[in-house]
């Protein structure tokens, strides 16, 4: 079927002619040989009729309305935070890609200020009205949801760990779909008009990536992502369902779509999703530690020979007083990757609870046979060490282990212990207070430091140290 040479329509099955019916007709007004008969304007095959409101002003609103709320919350229009961000649902990889997965929505509707929010809304202002009265309100609805969320995909790929927001990664949607219609679809506009559209679109797209380029903060995977996204869903639409009357063939090509869509994000999440669910299962540990080992295991099983999913799980286990598993995970690292260090200390922590410290000590002193000079083996031998009641062998192990790592937590309060059991409260006084400047007072440090007290005959410190341990038992935890 040949095609009208002004406009691109279609023509009659058979037909000799060049040009269409429209086109003669409005060749023939333009030279003014029928002034009383007014051309009728043969509408595209996919335009129809709506009412007054259209999708266009509810997004436009939508839009504004989130950006009021944000401005309320942080006091400023100019530039949102990113703790702002990311509490209004920011696509950011961390969150999306260990769970949060409605943030592919979100992040459509949200900007990062004034001049961010002006200039995306001015574009779907226009885009958006010309694409509505191409599409109609519902496929338009689609096209900007699935472009949208598409670019969002994008963007976790690309850059998972950049806070992204804004309605950009949609309207390059639609810029797509605007020019793989202009370019494939029938139009009763003469072709002079559809090119100019045409350039106008492209010139939007070039601009917009030069510009972003030149300026660090602007996400163009999510725009490349969108645009891609529109224009197979623009060609689609207008090669294979291009009429309102065929509502499941327009249907069926959405749902291809959103699907690919859908099967790209789950592919994203098994390519980059795997370190942010095991760090957001570790963050919720202390909440929810079963819904965490939970999660963790269910990283385990997806990736059996991942080394980062086994540690994590094997510290959950330990979190939760759960030796014999922890033991198992941690073992399991090891053998995955001997050079481990930090599983191979964290299994010797598991032997001294579980009181095995013959085991805790062999391991310690296979970390100290690979790296003489590793702080954590030295601090792990006298902790073993003390735990045989070696409490002079134990404080050289803990020095060794000050002089490798000074600012190591908890060493000066082992240091203490063992001074304590010496009866060498003076030292055992001066540790204590080492630790509690270098990493901060806990009720336990303040506990041992009023019985070191009360050894030399000090009360009223020692009561001090008491009152101060309750406090900061009592103390609410933020």
């Amino acid at each position: 079927m040949a095609n009208c040479t002004q406009c691109g329509r279609k023509l009659p099955p058979f037909s000799f002619k060049k040009i269409c019916q429209w086109c003669v007709q409005h060749e023939a007004a333009q030279r003014g040989d029928i002034d009383d008969v007014k051309q009728h304007v043969m509408p595209a095959p996919w335009v129809r009729s709506e009412s007054s409101i259209t999708l266009t002003q509810v997004l436009f609103g939508a839009n504004v309305a989130v950006f009021l709320a944000m401005a309320a919350a942080s006091g400023t229009v100019m530039e949102f935070p990113g703790q702002i961000r990311a509490h209004f649902g920011a696509n950011f990889g961390p969150y999306t890609l260990s769970g949060d997965w409605w943030r592919l929505v979100t992040y459509m509707f949200l900007h990062g200020g004034l001049m961010h929010i002006a200039f995306n809304m001015w574009c779907l202002w226009d885009l958006g009205a010309l694409c509505e009265s191409l599409y109609g309100r519902w496929t338009f609805a689609a096209v900007y949801l699935t472009t949208g969320v598409a670019a969002g995909v994008t963007s976790v790929a690309w850059n998972p760990r950049v806070l992204s927001v804004g309605a950009s990664g949609a309207i390059f949607g639609l810029v797509g779909a605007l020019i793989a219609s202009f370019y494939l679809g029938e139009f009763s506009l003469p072709s002079i008009a559809i090119r100019g559209t045409l350039r106008s679109l492209v010139f939007f797209v070039g601009f917009n990536v030069l510009f972003g380029s030149m300026f660090p903060g602007t996400d163009n995977a999510a725009h490349f992502g969108g645009l891609i996204c529109g224009l197979i869903l623009g060609a689609l639409i207008a090669r294979i369902a291009p009429e309102h009357d065929n509502p499941l063939r327009r249907a069926g090509v959405l749902g291809v779509v959103a699907l690919a869509v859908l099967a790209g994000a789950v592919g994203v999440q098994q390519w980059r999703g795997a370190p942010f669910r095991i760090g957001r299962a570790l963050e919720s540990l202390s909440e929810s530690p079963d819904r965490a080992i939970a999660q963790l295991r269910t990283a385990v099983r997806q990736q059996p020979n991942s080394v980062p999913a086994h540690f994590a799980l094997g510290q959950a286990y330990f979190n939760a007083n759960n030796y014999a598993e922890a033991e198992t995970e941690f073992k399991r690292v090891v053998e995955l990757q001997p050079q481990h260090n930090a599983a191979r200390f964290n299994l010797g922590m598991v032997y001294l609870a579980e009181r095995r410290t013959g085991d805790a000590k062999m391991t310690f002193t296979q970390m100290l046979a690979q790296n003489a000079n590793d702080a954590d083996a030295h601090y792990g031998m006298g902790l073993a060490l003390a735990d045989e009641e070696k409490y002079q062998a134990a404080v050289e192990e803990f020095k060794t282990a000050l002089r490798l790592g000074p600012q190591a937590s908890g060493v000066y309060y082992e240091l203490g212990q063992c001074y304590a059991r010496l009866g060498m409260y003076d030292d055992a006084i001066a540790a204590y207070r080492n630790e509690k400047e270098k990493n901060g007072d806990h009720p336990d440090l303040e506990a041992a430091l009023a019985e070191a007290y009360q050894a030399k005959g000090m009360t009223q410190q020692a009561q001090q140290a008491r009152d101060q341990a309750s406090h900061l038992k009592n103390r609410p935890q933020d």
